[in-house]
């Protein structure tokens, strides 16, 4: 038993789709075994009986050292515990996370915030505006933008490599990209590393040391097929979950179309976002592909980059992806933060698009990218903490 289980040990369970797009996904990246443990258990059930829906699931972290547990059918949010943590979390510059995954500027003040890359008519980056040439519209009403900030910020980072057996020729040039990115970025950037296939594995949890990040890129074994959209959805939610930055990132490296996952591409994009989703950067290695399968993953990779304010790459051959890299690392650390209260009130929810655009009088024509919408969550409600007596 002990070597059936250690054989087991990196499998992927993906969650089965009861209802596609109204049941919660819950990603789960198998873990390497050279990983710490947690400790933390997840619920579990009788054996013949299904699992009580209306009690709380805690997930166990994804680094932790374990074998394969199955995914339940609906994920069950715990409550808050408002007496033993405190509401929000704030960074080093007044930013505040709270215990639903979204950011604002104050304390009192729930703001939108927008990672936005400004080109000029060149293709060139622009560095030099303020928060007088941003305009913000939701749903097609003007907002009034509170604060424009452009400053060189640690992400959090999810580098995701398609492991499937079609990669076996490119993966050592796709490492050597990687570390090259890696090099280029803000030394304190905290990165994850997930190599996938028909499964998804998390081959190295977050962490800063360029050593542990190669070796965890380094613990490839293309085989299989590619499961892409599923790895992409738990690898937003691992960002949820365990990010320490507010920026947050995630970069997919493919050479394919998805042939494997449970999840589709609206779905997929769905998910992003409605985790207070990070901007997905693709980089679609397609120049092997038939014309008719290149045509398939360039859309793909390019709707997940667009509707997240991302860029999607498709270098013509291997030894462009070294400049594709370098590019990403550039844009990442070169974006505006702008920052705006919804004119929407936030408790009504929903799905709300955005448009931002910019102007100066020292540039002709300025373009904007952005993500093209979020999800609003209405506020939890107030737990009442006080002791009653007995």
């Amino acid at each position: 038993m002990r070597l059936m289980s250690l054989l087991k040990a990196r499998q992927l369970r993906i969650l089965s789709i009861s209802v596609a797009a109204l049941l919660p996904f819950t990603g789960l990246l198998s873990i390497s075994q050279t990983a710490t443990v947690s400790g933390i258990q997840a619920q579990t059930a009788a054996p013949g009986t299904l699992p009580n829906p209306t009690l709380p699931e805690i997930q166990p972290r994804l680094d932790s050292d374990r074998d394969p547990i199955p995914s339940p059918d609906l994920e069950v949010v715990a409550p808050p515990d408002t007496a033993s943590k405190p509401a929000s979390s704030s960074d080093n510059n007044g930013l505040q996370k709270r215990q639903d995954g979204t950011y604002v500027l104050h304390a009192d003040v729930d703001e939108v915030l927008l990672n936005c890359t400004v080109i000029d008519e060149k293709g060139q980056t622009v560095s030099d505006l303020s928060r007088g040439n941003f305009k913000v519209w939701e749903d097609g009403v003007e907002q009034t933008v509170n604060g424009v900030q452009r400053q060189d910020q640690p992400v959090s980072m999810g580098i995701l490599v398609d492991d499937s057996g079609s990669m076996l020729d490119k993966r050592a040039t796709v490492n050597g990209a990687a570390m090259r990115l890696l090099r280029a970025s803000n030394p304190g950037d905290s990165v994850f590393i997930v190599n996938f296939a028909d499964k998804a594995y998390l081959d190295q949890g977050f962490t800063s040391d360029l050593v542990a990040l190669n070796r965890g890129l380094a613990h490839n074994d293309p085989r299989g097929l590619t499961a892409m959209y599923d790895a992409v959805a738990a690898s937003a939610r691992e960002l949820s979950l365990h990010a320490t930055q507010r920026k947050q990132v995630l970069l997919i490296i493919t050479d394919g179309a998805d042939n494997a996952s449970e999840l589709n591409l609206v779905q997929t994009v769905r998910k992003v976002q409605d985790l207070a989703g990070p901007v997905v950067y693709t980089v679609g290695l397609l120049f092997d592909d038939s014309p008719a399968e290149a045509q398939r993953t360039r859309a793909a990779l390019e709707q997940m980059s667009e509707e997240t304010g991302g860029v999607a790459y498709f270098p013509a051959s291997l030894a462009e992806v070294n400049a594709v890299a370098a590019q990403v690392a550039y844009d990442i650390r070169n974006q505006y933060i702008v920052a705006y209260h919804a004119t929407r009130a936030e408790n009504l929810g929903g799905y709300r698009s955005v448009r931002v655009e910019a102007q100066a009088p020292n540039h002709r024509k300025l373009s904007v990218r952005t993500r093209r919408g979020y999800f609003a969550k209405p506020p939890e409600p107030a737990h009442n903490t006080a002791q009653t007596n007995q």
